[in-house]
């Protein structure tokens, strides 16, 4: 059960991870009135939750072994690839996420957000969503059992 529960909630979180990042690189699109920044922080707000399931459950799955044993992953160079596009995924996110923490403290103080690097987060937001589909490719790969040195 354990073993389906986590592989469930770890799809559910790629399916709410890919529309939540694409719906913020539109948003970040404006306009970015207060209907729309109420959109735009949304959207990043189910991306974070998405990203908390996708990388717990993703953590769960590798260690407690609940599909494979560890060392299959730590042997595949498709996991591997997965990986540094997960650790590509996160370095674009550094940006955007200071950037929208900082917004929210402001706009709870009433202050107006400067939105000037709103269209180079759009742009940050529609590549981390092609590297959500690369890690898609490498997991369906992965599961077909590519990347494994044959012996």
């Amino acid at each position: 059960m354990l073993r389906l529960t986590l592989a469930s909630l770890h799809l559910l979180a790629l399916g709410i991870g890919l529309g939540a990042i694409w719906t913020r690189a539109l948003a970040f699109r404006g306009p970015l009135d207060r209907d729309g920044l109420r959109r735009l922080l949304q959207a990043d707000a189910w991306w974070g939750l998405a990203g908390l399931l996708w990388i717990g459950t993703g953590l769960a799955r590798l260690f407690l072994a609940t599909e494979k044993a560890t060392g299959y992953y730590l042997q595949n160079h498709v996991f591997w690839t997965k990986m540094a596009l997960l650790v590509g995924l996160l370095a674009l996110e550094l940006g955007p996420m200071v950037t929208l923490i900082r917004w929210r403290v402001g706009l709870a103080r009433g202050e107006t957000p400067r939105t000037d690097r709103a269209g180079r987060f759009a742009a940050i937001s529609f590549v981390q969503a092609g590297l959500v589909v690369l890690m898609l490719l490498a997991a369906a790969a992965m599961a077909r059992g590519y990347g494994v040195a044959r012996g």
